[in-house]
C-alpha cells in the first residue's frame, strides 16, 4: 500500500450531487452559470436535496419550512450570551449547532424524513445563530426572523435590523448559490465520514463546520479581505504584490486544486463587487481586486478562485470580516446535508488504510530495564 498524500486524485465516494469536469461544475448536471443567473438558494437547496428543480408549489412549501423553523431555541440563545464576545466565529458556529442537537427530539432518529426535516431545520436555523451572536457581541438584542422572506433576506435584517436592499439581497443570494456544493471537498467529506458511522445529522454537519473551520478551506475569503485592507489604495497594490512575490509568500484567493483554468464561480462574484460598488459610489476595493488579479495572473498564471471576488462583496454588503465563513457555513450547510443524505441510501463505514512508515521488529524492553 503506497499512500497519496492529501487523497489527491483519489475517488473515494460516488456521487449524483455535484460534478466538476473540464472546468465546468454542475449541481444535479445544471452549470453552474445557470443557476447562478436564474436561481435563488432556495431552488438550488431544493435541487440538491431531492435532486430536480421544484415547481411553484414545492418552493412555496419550502419557503414555509424555512419560515417555520428559522428561529432557534431560546436556550440556545442564553447558552451564546455566554460566550466570550471575542469568542471565534466558527467555533461559536460549531458549538451552538452542536447544542441544536439538545432540543430536538428527533435528533436520533435516522430514517429518510426525520434527516430531511432536520436539513430544512438547519438551514434556516444556521443564518438565525450567526447574526444573532454578531449582535449578542455587541450588546444588543438578537433580531427575530421575518417570515415570508427569503433566506438572504432574512439573514441580512436580522443582522442589522434593518429591511436590506433588493440589490444586497440579490448578490447574497447568488453568493450563497455559488458556494451551494463542490463536490467531495474537505468538509463534505467530513460530514460524510461521521454520518457513515451512523451519527445523528447534527454530529455531522458539526463535523463540517470544524473542517471548514480551518484557514485552508473556509478561512480564504477573510484572508483575502485582510490583504485587500493592508494594500489600501490602487497605487500601493502593484508594489504590494511584487513584494509578496519577491518573497514568495502565498497570495490568498488565487489557484485551486481543482480547476486548472480558473474557478468558474468568480466571474459571477467578480460582476456582483462592481455592481455593488458602483451602487455605493465608491469602487476603490474592486480596483484594487482588478489590479491585484491582474498582477497575480500575469506573474504566476494564477487566476482567481472563489474566495477572491467574495472578499470585496461580503465587505461591500456591510458584513463584518469575521463572519465571511460562517457565510460559507450557510450555503454549503445545503451541500453537506445532501451528501449526509445520500451517504445514508447506501453506507458503508468510511474506513481507509494507511501506509506505515515506522519502524519494525523491535523488542519490548520491560520498564525496570528502560
Amino acid at each position: 500500500m503506497t499512500a497519496t498524500k492529501g487523497l489527491e486524485g483519489i475517488v473515494a465516494a460516488s456521487s449524483s450531487i455535484s460534478s466538476i469536469y473540464d472546468g465546468v461544475l454542475a449541481y444535479r448536471g445544471i452549470n453552474i452559470d445557470d443557476l447562478a443567473e436564474r436561481a435563488s438558494f432556495e431552488e438550488t437547496a431544493y435541487l440538491l436535496w431531492y435532486g430536480k428543480l421544484p415547481n411553484a408549489s414545492e418552493l412555496e412549501q419550502l419557503h414555509k419550512q424555512l419560515s417555520d423553523y428559522a428561529a432557534v431555541p431560546e436556550a440556545v440563545l442564553e447558552q451564546m450570551k455566554l460566550y466570550p464576545a471575542d469568542a471565534n466565529t466558527m467555533a461559536v458556529l460549531r458549538t451552538a449547532v452542536s447544542a441544536l442537537a439538545l432540543y430536538d427530539d428527533s435528533a436520533n432518529d435516522n430514517s429518510p424524513a426525520s434527516n430531511q426535516l432536520k436539513a430544512i431545520k438547519l438551514q434556516t436555523q444556521i443564518p438565525t445563530i450567526i447574526a444573532a451572536f454578531a449582535r449578542i457581541r455587541e450588546g444588543k438584542e438578537p433580531v427575530h426572523p421575518l417570515s415570508g422572506v427569503s433566506l438572504a433576506h432574512n439573514f441580512l435584517y436580522m443582522l442589522t435590523g434593518e429591511e436590506p436592499d433588493e440589490v444586497a439581497i440579490r448578490a447574497l443570494d447568488q453568493a450563497l448559490v455559488l458556494h451551494a456544493d463542490h463536490e467531495l471537498n474537505a468538509s463534505t467529506f467530513s460530514a460524510r465520514v461521521t454520518i457513515a458511522t451512523l451519527s445523528d445529522i447534527y454530529s455531522g454537519v458539526t463535523s463540517a463546520i470544524g473542517t471548514l473551520k480551518g484557514p485552508l478551506h473556509g478561512g480564504a475569503n477573510e484572508a483575502v479581505m485582510n490583504m485587500l485592507a493592508e494594500i489600501g489604495t490602487l497605487e500601493q497594490a502593484e508594489p504590494y504584490i511584487k513584494q509578496k512575490l519577491a518573497n514568495r509568500e502565498k497570495i490568498m484567493g488565487f489557484g485551486h486544486r481543482v480547476y486548472k483554468q480558473g474557478d468558474p464561480r468568480a466571474k459571477h462574484l467578480q460582476r456582483m463587487s462592481r455592481q455593488l460598488s458602483l451602487m455605493k459610489g465608491d469602487t476603490t476595493l474592486y480596483d484594487i481586486s482588478v489590479k491585484v488579479e491582474q498582477l497575480v495572473t500575469s506573474q504566476k498564471g494564477l487566476k482567481p478562485n472563489v474566495d477572491f471576488y467574495s472578499a470585496s462583496v461580503y465587505t461591500l454588503l456591510g458584513i463584518p470580516r469575521d463572519l465571511f465563513t460562517p457565510i460559507f457555513a450557510i450555503s454549503r450547510l445545503s451541500g453537506w446535508t445532501a451528501h449526509i443524505l445520500e451517504q445514508l441510501e447506501d453506507n458503508r463505514l468510511i474506513r481507509p488504510r494507511a501506509e506505515y512508515t515506522g519502524v519494525t521488529n523491535q523488542r519490548f524492553i520491560p520498564i525496570e530495564l528502560r
